[in-house]
């Protein structure tokens, strides 16, 4: 039953993804290289104020010592 409901799912994007390239039409690469530098930026923002705060909370310990 567990694999019925993945391969369901994974259907289910497809033609999600089938639809959005159908409606998208000739801009598709656009808006892909838009989610894709979308994300990216994101994720480098996230990983940025992960390092800071590591690097402030080591900075801190390193004061208090």
């Amino acid at each position: 039953m567990k694999n019925l409901l993945k391969i369901g799912g994974l259907a289910a994007v497809v033609v999600v993804s089938l639809l959005l390239a159908v409606v998208a039409g000739d801009y598709g690469p656009w808006y892909f290289a838009w989610l894709v530098g979308t994300t990216m930026i994101v994720l480098i923002a996230a990983s940025g104020a992960v390092l800071f705060e590591t690097q402030e909370a080591t900075r801190v310990a390193n004061r208090n010592l």
